[in-house]
């Protein structure tokens, strides 16, 4: 990197093999691309690094489940407590749930994975063959259509009757627990992070909870970092009364004001522009303090810096780019995933001005009953369109959504 003189500016630009030359914008907004400089999430990282200090020492420890609206930053968080695991030398794997992916394939690939890594220890032989015993009669059943290949030692004979039984809540406790003993006797320790885990299907996310549960009870080294969407604090509550015990639930928001400032000033700093207070006020303003809008609105702005500097007359011009951006790629790729009828019932909610607002409130725009509109409901809340933060209400998961809808729709901001 060198530093030249670039539209009136001192910029820093990379030197690329054919000669041409990149200039630097230090602003991220990307799905969970670390920022060059996270701000406002110090406490939740070091509370992360005891975790994973706990396990790293063969401890068990509670697992966490950071839940929070789209663009919050909680897949930037696992990626980064990612890098706090490679420094205590903890076994991880990084699953990422969907609506259409298969948890029960997936799990037995990653876990699979975290066994053969503790193989090397000679002295755990026994627990490794056990697990792998384990593993194998689990990936028979639940991989009977050769999605993955069982992949292991044909000399191993699968631990029949113990992780084969077809009641996946068992088997999975039979797996981690197996696993986790490996861990415990060839001085490992593992770390499982999930992201987008809402997407888990009930009896999957059960027997998560059952497994992870025993685990513990076991004291194995063995934990949990998973992210979602709101409503995962009342799925997990639903399915297992003892959930809010085994997990630490966090609630991640947008960055108060302070910590918003750093998010955009620090990156420009580091490169020798510096920001108006003015400026900032503005994007602070308008984006919410949402950390995805303000690297998107960081980016835009850096396009029209003048003397080494981004003034409030900079951030408007950058204004129509930023929200332009958005439209077709943050909301529209979202929106598009959505049925009509999803989206008859969404552009209701907007009609109804506040959010969040009740179902009662959207069926009288749809000029139908509660009941017709309840399962159009149910696949919003499914699809991650739509949580209800409070019972018999419903909001949008992804923040300034209405706004995005009131552009495609010409709604009326209601006063």
């Amino acid at each position: 990197m060198i530093f030249i003189e670039y539209k009136d500016i001192i910029a820093v630009i990379i030197i690329l093999e054919e000669g041409d030359c990149v200039l630097i914008n230090p602003y991220t907004p990307g799905a969970g691309l670390i920022p060059s400089y996270l701000a406002g999430r110090d406490d939740t990282i070091q509370a992360a690094k005891e975790i994973i200090a706990y396990v790293a020492h063969g401890y068990p420890a509670r697992s966490v489940i950071y839940y929070g609206l789209r663009g919050v930053g909680k897949t930037v968080l696992l990626n980064k407590i990612e890098e706090i695991a490679d420094e205590y030398n903890v076994l991880y794997e990084h699953i990422e749930v969907s609506e259409r992916s298969s948890f029960k394939n997936a799990i037995s690939l990653h876990l699979q994975k975290l066994i053969r890594q503790m193989s090397v220890k000679a002295k755990a032989k026994g627990y490794f063959q056990k697990a792998l015993s384990v593993l194998k009669a689990f990936k028979i059943t639940y991989s009977p259509e050769g999605e993955i290949s069982v992949g292991v030692n044909d000399e191993i004979d699968a631990a029949v009757g113990v992780s084969d039984t077809g009641n996946f809540s068992n088997d999975l406790t039979e797996l981690l627990v197996s696993m986790g003993a490996l861990a415990k006797n060839s001085e490992s320790a593992v770390c499982l992070f999930i992201d987008e885990i809402q997407y888990l299907k009930d009896d999957e996310f059960e027997a998560l909870i059952t497994a992870l549960h025993r685990a513990n009870q076991k004291g194995l080294p063995v934990t949990l970092v998973a992210a979602g969407l709101p409503k995962v604090t009342k799925i997990a509550g639903d399915i297992k009364s003892y959930a809010e015990r085994l997990f630490s639930f966090i609630s991640i928001g947008s960055l108060e004001s302070e910590s918003a400032k750093l998010a955009l000033a620090e990156p420009a700093k580091q490169l020798g522009i510096s920001y108006s207070e003015d400026a900032i006020a503005e994007i602070i303003r308008i984006t919410e303090g949402y950390p995805y809008f303000l690297q998107e609105y960081g980016k835009q702005a850096w396009e029209f810096i003048k003397n080494n500097a981004i003034d409030l007359e900079a951030v408007k011009a950058a204004y129509p780019a930023f929200e332009k951006s958005l439209d077709d790629s943050f909301f529209k790729v979202r929106y598009d995933r959505a049925t009509p009828k999803e989206k008859e019932f969404m552009v209701a909610m907007v009609e109804c001005g506040e959010l969040p607002c009740t179902v009662a409130q959207i069926a009288a725009k749809m000029n139908t009953a509660v009941q017709s509109v309840s399962p159009v409901r149910g696949q919003l809340i499914y699809k991650g369109f739509i949580y209800a933060p409070r019972y018999g209400e419903v909001d949008f998961t992804v923040p300034q959504f209405n706004q995005y809808i009131r552009r495609v729709h010409a709604i009326k901001q209601i006063n």
